[in-house]
């Protein structure tokens, strides 16, 4: 298997709501997302995606993220603005854009506080009229 990495970043404040109900008070984060490409094999120019393209793409999903209140954000309405719904959206807007290859969404949303989602069979054209076999992984490490 070969993989791509490739890292960029946000500014945005959020509100998460607690396990308890109660709401955070609202707070700012500097974003890290990584995003994983894989393939089997490589493509006719040796490549599992091109960086400037894998690059591109992402810095254009984060550039509507950043300077927000992701509780207000479009993309996430309704939702519970954690790591863990950022990295799924995150997925879903950069597959949406064409890229294929994308297996894996990393967002760090402080240091040792990492959350990702995750592709656990590659598709090829995700459709609205069918769920995504999807899995979300939480990775807290110590920091």
């Amino acid at each position: 298997m070969y993989t791509v990495t490739i890292e960029a970043g946000f500014s945005a404040m959020h509100r998460v709501r607690l396990p308890d109900g109660v709401l955070e008070p609202p707070h700012s984060h500097d974003w890290r997302i990584q995003a994983l490409f894989s393939r089997d094999e490589l493509d006719e120019s040796a490549m599992v995606i091109d960086f400037d393209v894998a690059r591109s793409t992402l810095e254009t999903v984060l550039a509507g993220l950043h300077q927000t209140d992701l509780n207000s954000h479009p993309g996430l309405a309704g939702r519970n603005p954690t790591a863990e719904v950022v990295a799924r959206y995150v997925f879903e807007q950069m597959h949406t854009l064409g890229l294929n290859t994308l297996r894996r969404i990393e967002v760090t949303e402080a240091p040792g506080c990492v959350a990702g989602f995750e592709v656990t069979d590659p598709i090829e054209h995700p459709r609205k009229d069918r769920e995504l076999t999807m899995n979300t992984a939480i990775r807290r490490m110590d920091g």
